[in-house]
């Protein structure tokens, strides 16, 4: 689209915002990645991906170098829609033994609507030296489940990615 979709607005509040109010109820802190610094109005931590021009994997990375915390929520921001709910599915899913605990819808996966252990950052980290920039790709060689989201989900994981998509939740979707 051209824009940050972080500072985009849906119902007069920024998708960022939408993402925050979905989270906060089920965690203590909040890292915000992204190199812009526009987002620090959100007052929260923000934190530089690891590696500048390499994607969202760069970003998980820099997020869990930078967490306290093993278990941890991860979102993009292009999800106004996301709802608490649809992440407390994630939550109570989550196994130990499991590395990367993510969404899946109609057979997509939803790699940045997921729980990742701090524990997978060393994988990212070399994943990243190896040139790859591609975030499915370096999931392979972790342990990871998929939840399948309901039928009443799945608009909340719905990717805005587009105007047109924008002007389709704006039209149909009071969040």
């Amino acid at each position: 689209m051209g824009s940050d979709k972080a500072l985009m607005l849906f119902n007069k509040i920024t998708f960022l915002e939408h993402v925050k109010h979905a989270l906060e109820p089920l965690v203590d802190d909040i890292l915000i990645v992204s190199n812009n610094p526009e987002h620090d109005k959100f007052n929260y931590q923000r934190i530089s991906d690891s590696l500048n021009d390499a994607g969202p994997l760069a970003g998980l990375h820099a997020g869990l170098t930078h967490s306290e915390t093993e278990n941890n929520l991860v979102l993009s921001c292009d999800v106004p829609l996301i709802r608490t709910s649809v992440l407390e599915t994630i939550i109570t899913n989550n196994e130990e033994d499991k590395d990367v605990i993510q969404l899946e819808e109609q057979g997509k996966s939803h790699p940045l609507i997921a729980l990742y252990k701090k524990r997978t950052a060393p994988h990212f980290f070399a994943m990243l030296n190896q040139g790859e920039r591609r975030l499915r790709a370096a999931l392979n060689g972790l342990n990871v489940k998929s939840i399948s989201v309901s039928e009443a989900q799945q608009e909340a994981v719905r990717n805005i990615n587009t105007m047109s998509d924008i002007n389709s939740i704006e039209n149909g979707n009071k969040h």
